[in-house]
């Protein structure tokens, strides 16, 4: 079962409320969908060593969501059996004041990977059109008059643009992004957040401010709902994911990652003539040093045991 259905691509208009939460339409089996998984995370696996080596590309992956959405979890469950070498993890968290001191694209720029990798954004420059617009901080920003003077609709409005060009920007540089939102119901936030209080291993994740945000779900929620339709491209889809059952989220994120990586065609390099020429003339040198040595240990394993001279 491919991840195609949940793509948002710009092609119409989408109500993220109407979307599923779970796997129920999909009618999956869970048994199913978990071989399914592991086999997934093998060819990912495999993928990802050619996409490395190829380097042709590079691929950028966003997570947003609502809090207590499993977004931590996914990318440490999914990515966990691929070669930390070609991909790197990057979390935002609110901006530094040095961070603050530049446009907010700065510190996303500063993290796009070399191509060949990929890199994977637990939130992202998408904070600065949802948490921004609901949590009404734009009056904060230490900017001209000109700019935040603007009407919110106006300024917010320019954003989607800017993101918009930012990402074709990329693509048209040899870069691929793709944006996953985990659509969660309000129930599964609660319960996710009471298991934050009630397991002690998990205490470090609960803040009482998140109970602040939890108030405001709907408001985020409509939010999201405006941001996927407006930066949604062909190009930079968004991918509005169930996430109530993290067993079916993981799978059909590996979906995702698989067909991205295919998209990009990556293959092992080919060595050049004059090192091609080499190959036959550095294979026998080896096998010779291999020979050697080989023929030193059976002379070892000849050689007479001296007795060992007795104490008395």
């Amino acid at each position: 079962m491919k991840a195609d259905k949940y793509a948002v691509n710009g092609s119409k208009k989408i109500d993220i409320r109407k979307l599923p939460t779970d796997s129920k339409a999909d009618k999956a089996d869970k048994e199913e969908i978990l071989q399914k998984y592991e086999e997934n995370k093998r060819i990912l696996a495999e993928l990802q060593d050619k996409y490395y080596a190829d380097a042709h590309e590079g691929l950028i992956v966003v997570f947003q969501a609502l809090d207590a959405s499993g977004k931590d979890s996914a990318i440490k469950n999914v990515f966990s059996g691929i070669n930390p070498q070609g991909v790197r993890i990057h979390s935002y968290k609110a901006p530094t004041s040095e961070e603050l001191a530049h446009d907010y694209l700065w510190r996303i720029h500063q993290n796009i990977p070399r191509r060949g990798e990929i890199v994977v954004f637990n939130r992202s420059h998408y904070e600065d059109l949802i948490t921004v617009q609901v949590e009404n901080i734009k009056p904060h920003y230490h900017m001209s008059e000109r700019v935040i003077g603007e009407s919110d609709k106006k300024f917010f409005e320019k954003r989607y643009e800017q993101v918009n060009n930012f990402e074709q920007y990329l693509y048209e540089n040899s870069y691929r992004v793709v944006k996953i939102f985990l659509h969660i119901t309000k129930e599964e936030q609660t319960e996710q957040l009471l298991e934050r209080i009630e397991l002690p291993e998990k205490n470090w994740k609960f803040r009482s401010d998140d109970l602040k945000v939890r108030d405001k779900f709907d408001a985020y929620l409509d939010c999201f709902n405006e941001v996927i339709n407006k930066t949604s491209t062909k190009q930079s889809p968004w991918y509005v994911l169930p996430g109530d059952q993290r067993w079916y989220t993981r799978y059909l994120i590996t979906e995702i990652l698989i067909d991205a990586l295919k998209a990009s065609d990556p293959q092992y390099p080919e060595l050049p003539d004059e090192e091609k020429a080499k190959l036959d003339e550095c294979r026998e040198i080896l096998k010779a040093d291999l020979e050697k040595k080989d023929e030193v240990k059976e002379e070892k394993s000849e050689e007479p045991k001296k007795k060992k001279k007795s104490k008395k």
